[in-house]
């Protein structure tokens, strides 16, 4: 009998102590619930500092809106959350990725997205379709580092009007081991634009004709002639390491990106984290629905220009302001004797 107390006793005090530890233990398959912090060029989401992957819940909006393309000129824009090029997204290779797509109750036709990150049907184009005022979800695993596009693939009217009306943007996938920190990241993205008057007096919409022929009117960065210019340049000081996320929508010509004045310390080819990596590189070609990542260090003070080296593409539109400031560098630059320095670059 007394045994049998005393055991008792022992077998209530392990099952206590079992129930204790097990409520201490987490469920193999929770995760870290996260709104994503989503930016809109240049502005680039802060750097993952997680170690481990997480639930990240994205929303973006669809919207149709009338802005400024070019100076004195108004386009009919589509869109993800209002701007062009859409928000840049940031990610980690492990993260399940809860995608939440709105379609503004104001907005004409239906619209939907494709990630080019996503490993499934139409990158979630598929399953995310949305007419005015609704609202589609998905999820999906990020299983490859990079960086790549993301743009509207609905097909009324067609998929190359949503593309070529501003829907696209980035979304970054860091590995698991994160990136190597800089001084400056920036978010620019390229895109063409096929005009014609529409049936509103002083705005413009897209030419189906111009984008069939491949003829832009306009090539520009972050979404128009002077995206990277005047109070929207870059900048950045003396001494600092800078990383561009480069993208190009197209949607029909590859882009020869290049930096007057600079050279590239790395380039990531076509966006690859894990990838080639060429260094020391003057001007790299990034495709249509394509990226490329870059990395250099600023010596010189200077205002340098970030172009498309097709060159009579500067004439429309593509190129945007670096302004870097700070002291003179004299053993890495510095002039000798007089010129004009307005009728160069």
């Amino acid at each position: 009998m007394r045994f049998n107390r005393l055991y008792s006793r022992i077998m209530i005090l392990g099952l206590f102590g079992f129930l204790i530890s097990i409520s201490n233990i987490k469920p193999l398959s929770a995760q870290q619930i996260i709104n994503a912090e989503i930016t809109s060029a240049p502005n680039v989401p802060a750097p993952i500092k997680r170690t481990t992957p997480a639930r990240v819940v994205v929303n973006l909006e669809a919207k149709e809106f009338v802005g400024t393309l070019a100076q004195d000129t108004k386009y009919t824009f589509w869109s993800f959350n209002g701007t062009v090029p859409g928000p840049m997204i940031r990610v980690r290779v492990g993260d399940t990725v809860e995608f939440h797509l709105s379609n503004h109750k104001d907005n004409a036709f239906a619209h939907n997205i494709d990630l080019h990150a996503v490993n499934g049907p139409g990158g979630g184009a598929a399953v995310s379709l949305v007419d005015p005022g609704a609202k589609a979800v998905f999820e999906f695993k990020v299983l490859n580092p990079g960086l790549y596009i993301y743009h509207c693939a609905a097909s009324d009217p067609s998929i190359p009007a949503h593309i070529s009306n501003g829907m696209y943007g980035t979304i970054l996938v860091e590995p698991k081991k994160g990136m190597s920190m800089v001084d400056k990241e920036f978010y620019v993205m390229q895109s063409e634009f096929f005009t014609e008057p529409s049936d509103k007096e002083g705005i413009l919409k897209l030419s189906m004709k111009k984008g069939l022929a491949e003829n832009p009117d306009y090539v520009v960065f972050n979404g128009s002639t002077n995206g990277l210019m005047g109070d929207k340049a870059l900048k950045a000081k003396v001494g600092d390491n800078i990383r561009i996320y480069f993208g190009n929508i197209g949607p029909n010509s590859a882009s020869s990106f290049h930096i007057i004045g600079e050279i590239f310390d790395k380039v990531y080819v076509e966006g690859a984290l894990d990838g080639l990596i060429n260094k020391n590189i003057q001007t790299t070609l990034v495709p249509s629905a394509g990226a490329t990542i870059v990395e250099f260090k600023v010596d010189v003070p200077a205002t340098y220009l970030l172009v498309d080296h097709s060159i009579f593409r500067v004439a429309k539109g593509a190129a945007g302001a670096l302004i870097v400031s700070g002291p003179e560098n004299p053993s890495v630059f510095k002039k000798i004797t007089g010129s004009d320095e307005s009728k160069g670059h």
